[in-house]
């Protein structure tokens, strides 16, 4: 939120509290669930089709085609951008414009800068919903290309530095466990298979009285 429009009445602000707690969780779901959809045809697909068709190396294939869809996110939503609000909006040169696009893009949103403010403004009501569709646009843009760099072999290499190592000793207790309980598991299985033969034994033997009763008769 940038901070310029705030509720004023504990009702608006209870109110806002409420939509955040639900609004936000809500949003985040869209964002990944839209994100992982188009990355899968912006990212993974080209980055196959050039390593199998072409016969590149999928690492270099990947890194360059992170620099290009940054190269074309940069320029497409901060660039083009800035230019556009450095004319439409009377006080912001092209530095304040691309300020305005970071902050927001970035989800920092500090409210120094919103377009849409002035007196003189033209279709102010288009204006804004053409600035909420960029917004919603960049963001998902953002999420896209950070997602490409994470996915590059280079960049999974340097996360597992920071990763928690196990111990050897931990996990020899694991694995003792597990045995523990493979070995339980099977003298339960000797033992219920134990059973069921006592279970059937009497009446084996039962039998051998009356066998040996006969033959006594004959």
């Amino acid at each position: 939120g940038y901070g310029h429009t705030v509720p004023l009445s504990d009702g608006g602000k209870a109110f806002c509290i409420i939509y955040s707690v639900i609004g936000i969780p809500f949003t985040l779901l869209f964002l990944t669930a839209v994100v992982q959809r188009i990355i899968v045809y912006v990212t993974r697909r080209p980055v196959l089709y050039f390593h199998i068709h072409w016969g590149f190396s999928k690492q270099i294939v990947a890194i360059i085609h992170a620099m290009v869809l940054g190269f074309i996110t940069v320029s497409c939503f901060f660039l083009i951008p800035a230019a556009i609000f450095s004319v439409l909006e009377d006080d912001w040169n092209f530095l304040e414009s691309f300020y305005f696009c970071f902050i927001s893009l970035s989800t920092i949103g500090l409210g120094d800068y919103v377009p849409g403010e002035g007196y003189n403004q033209k279709f102010r009501e288009l204006y804004k919903i053409g600035i909420t569709c960029y917004l919603l646009m960049g963001l998902i843009a953002m999420l896209v290309v950070l997602e490409t760099f994470c996915e590059l072999h280079e960049l999974k290499k340097f996360r597992k530095l920071f990763y928690v190592k196990k111990d050897k000793e931990e996990d020899q207790v694991h694995i003792m466990e597990h045995d523990q309980l493979s070995f339980s598991s099977i003298s339960d299985q000797a033992a219920s298979m134990k059973d069921d033969q006592k279970a059937n034994e009497p009446f084996v033997n039962s039998q051998s009285p009356t066998s040996n009763d006969s033959s006594l008769n004959n």
